[in-house]
């Protein structure tokens, strides 16, 4: 977990700056990285972020946004015997893609515990609130993301976590159709409906590819 916990250090650190520079004090950042905990659903907050704030729409893109947590939450939960219901419950809490990620990979290959969960989710969760903080009292310094190429952080994780998962031609089906809807509902809807259209996609093409699998078989 250690690559992954670095890694995430320069994503608080855009976080907390960009906040910043929408006027969010340092506790109002802290508050909402403890509180949310989603990277993806706080920068879209950010991006419509306005003076006064329109919690509707904030919360209606990050529902979109974490839709996600179902599918990943239902799939990891069948993982699970050894959590109690409170300690499951916790677990899902602090569920991010990372710890999913690392969580499916553990299953596969060993029993999942608390102990194990809470060893990989809990400093992911401690580096994610003080990178935000950080970033957030830095802002001023840091000045735009962008310039200095912190931006690319964010989609570089995700990179390497869906290779993690590669399986051959499969894989690359699910990826291929998942990009597909994404870039034609970012092009023609508003908002952030291409995150749904992409994992909609991606779990259609995952359940052709399957029903084949099993046809040939």
């Amino acid at each position: 977990m250690a690559p992954l916990v670095a890694a995430v250090m320069p994503i608080g650190l855009v976080f907390g700056a960009v906040a910043a520079t929408k006027g969010l004090s340092s506790l109002e950042v802290v508050t909402m990285s403890a509180l949310v905990f989603a990277g993806g659903s706080q920068f879209v907050a950010l991006d419509i972020w306005t003076h006064p704030a329109s919690w509707a729409a904030l919360g209606f893109s990050a529902l979109l946004v974490n839709i996600r947590h179902l599918l990943m939450s239902a799939s990891i939960g069948t993982k699970m015997p050894a959590f109690s219901g409170p300690a499951r419950y916790a677990a899902m809490l602090l569920l991010a893609d990372e710890i999913w990620a690392m969580a499916e990979v553990r299953a596969g290959e060993s029993r999942l515990t608390p102990a194990w969960y809470a060893g990989i989710a809990v400093p992911f969760y401690l580096v994610w609130v003080l990178a935000g903080l950080a970033g957030s009292l830095a802002g001023a310094v840091l000045g735009d993301p962008k310039a200095l190429g912190l931006d690319f952080a964010f989609p570089a994780v995700f990179i390497v976590l869906v290779m993690g998962f590669w399986k051959g031609r499969e894989t690359g089906t699910v990826l291929a159709a998942s990009a597909a809807a994404a870039v034609l509902a970012h092009q023609f809807l508003p908002g952030v409906w291409y995150i749904a259209a992409g994992a909609a996609a991606g779990v259609v093409a995952a359940l052709f590819t399957g029903e084949r699998q099993e046809a040939r078989a």
